[in-house]
């Protein structure tokens, strides 16, 4: 059972750990990346102890964010036999 349910925008965004984080009460964080939520992962883990968070986020939100990247890659040219 999840220690408690917490929005995606009540988390701050640690850009040394690439992570979303939220304090936990044993005085580390509870952590999760937005590769993570790109998956669909909504569970946020404390690397000290047991504990685990819900998150509550909207998929749509990174899964846009991902398909954009694709978009900006440049197209690969195919080679063409000329007669």
């Amino acid at each position: 059972m999840s220690y408690d349910d917490v929005e995606i925008e009540d988390m701050e965004w640690n850009e040394e750990l690439q992570s979303y984080t939220f304090p936990c009460p044993c005085g580390d964080l509870f952590q999760i990346t937005k590769d993570d939520l790109r998956l669909g992962e909504e569970i946020a883990r404390c690397p000290s102890c047991s504990l685990y968070i819900t998150v509550i986020y909207n998929a749509e939100d990174f899964a846009d964010a991902a398909a954009g990247k694709k978009s900006l890659e440049p197209s690969k040219q195919q080679p063409v036999a000329v007669a």
